[in-house]
């Protein structure tokens, strides 16, 4: 058995999903950077909340597949998720995770407080969704296609005047879905340089080491063994598109038989089982601890 775990990014952060998580992981992120989880739904409105109370939730995750002896054969996160990715790969701690995300998520937020965001477009290729984005993007209004979650499921990245106009084309072109997300900021886009700029100063200081497991990355969907492949995927992470179609495409060809989707969410385990049917799938969000050891003990047990 040869175990992915997955660590979604922002989208699925809900009131209450802070409830479980150990209180000295907790005052770990306000002892580190002065922010204080407060789980609510007003809380969640706010980019540094979100971002940090998801890497906290995947950080006390890896802490209870850790308690029970767990391990994975590959990680992948999905744009946030990769720092949790990092820290479970043994790329980065805990607390230099935390105080990065923390950097981030300021920085983002400053960037483009209002107006920008990202939208999602099912049904259509990712050749036919760029050629809407080239109709619509301009210095004004500027546009772009990013993360490739399936293969006819794209991101698409921008003002959100642009975003609009997009969508609309694509319902017009018979689009299954075509919709704003809640994701308030142009993440993996060009837009986002001036945040990566950031990011590879702060990590410049940073002890990183090689990853323990093989590393899935963002920016290009291929296989990492090395500290520097990790470090750019952090520090460039949102300058380009998820290629998230491509990293499960490898994950297959490492020979992934199961995967293990972190909190808060599992549109990611239902991508893997429409992609790969014959995966075993696990999601922490859905299942009790126990009940998680006693499966994949069975599993390995074949």
């Amino acid at each position: 058995m040869k175990t992915l775990w997955i660590f979604p990014g922002q989208g699925g952060q809900q009131a209450g999903m802070l409830q479980n998580v150990s209180h000295d992981l907790l005052a770990k992120v306000k002892d580190l950077t002065g922010v204080e989880l407060t789980d609510d739904d007003r809380a969640y409105q706010d980019s540094i909340q979100i971002q940090l109370g998801i890497l906290v939730l995947q950080l006390f995750n890896i802490r209870q597949l850790r308690s029970i002896n767990q391990s994975p054969a590959a990680v992948a996160g999905h744009s946030l998720g990769i720092f949790a990715a990092a820290v479970a790969s043994g790329v980065i701690s805990e607390d230099e995770a935390i105080k990065t995300v923390y950097i981030r998520s300021q920085k983002m937020q400053e960037s483009y407080p209002t107006g920008y965001g990202m939208g999602a477009i099912v049904g259509l290729t990712r050749k036919g969704v760029s050629e809407l984005v080239e109709k619509i993007n301009s210095d004004v209004e500027p546009v772009f296609t990013s993360n490739q979650n399936s293969e006819l499921q794209t991101v698409i990245s921008g003002s959100i005047a642009g975003i609009k106009k997009v969508l609309a084309l694509a319902k017009k072109d018979s689009a299954q879905k075509a919709v704003l997300l809640k994701v308030p900021v142009p993440s993996h886009s060009p837009l986002m340089q001036s945040v990566a700029d950031v990011l590879e100063t702060r990590l410049a200081t940073v002890t990183l080491h090689d990853p323990k497991c093989i590393y899935l990355a963002n920016y290009n969907g291929h296989a990492i063994r090395n500290v520097q492949g990790v470090k750019y995927d952090m520090i460039n992470n949102l300058v380009h598109p998820v290629y998230w179609d491509t990293m499960m495409d490898v994950a297959q060809e490492l020979g992934i038989d199961t995967s293990l989707e972190t909190q808060p969410g599992q549109t990611f385990t239902r991508l893997v089982k429409s992609k790969f049917p014959d995966f075993r799938t696990i999601t922490m969000k859905n299942m009790k601890l126990d009940d998680i050891e006693f499966l994949l003990e069975k599993w390995k047990r074949g």
